[in-house]
């Protein structure tokens, strides 16, 4: 009697379905989860465009890029670590570098294969001001 409903194949559909239905929602909660880390390295590239296009414009890293930074993280809520190749005046046409890097947590399923990332940026530019 028992071997005859273990080999019976009545009701397998049903199994397939709800394993198919877990599996569904799995790749989900992963997208869920890690959607918004693309989004971060996004507006962080953005972040650091308009960092350099500001150095540019001014001709320098200073005041005015960090304005820029201030109000950037506020739109952003980003707080990344700045590195600019070099600070202060810059001749016009020579080249000035920002690299941005930024750590999150890339958080799978609440707290189970959670790790920090560090998400890394970077932009060029050339200044447009002659300084005399």
């Amino acid at each position: 009697m028992l071997k005859r409903v273990l080999r019976s194949r009545r009701g397998e559909g049903y199994i397939d379905v709800c394993v198919l239905v877990i599996c569904a929602m799995l790749v989900i909660a992963m997208a869920v989860k890690i959607m918004p880390v693309y989004i971060a390295k996004q507006q962080l590239d953005t972040f650091a465009t308009e960092l350099v296009r500001e150095a540019e414009l001014y001709g320098r890293v200073g005041t005015e890029t960090t304005r820029r930074a201030q109000s950037l993280r506020e739109q952003t809520g980003l707080d990344p670590d700045i590195s600019w190749s070099s600070t202060g005046r810059i001749q016009l046409n020579q080249e000035i570098t920002v690299v941005l890097t930024y750590e999150t947590n890339l958080g799978l399923f609440a707290g189970f294969g959670s790790f920090p990332i560090t998400l890394r940026s970077e932009a060029t530019g050339k200044s447009e001001v002659y300084w005399k």
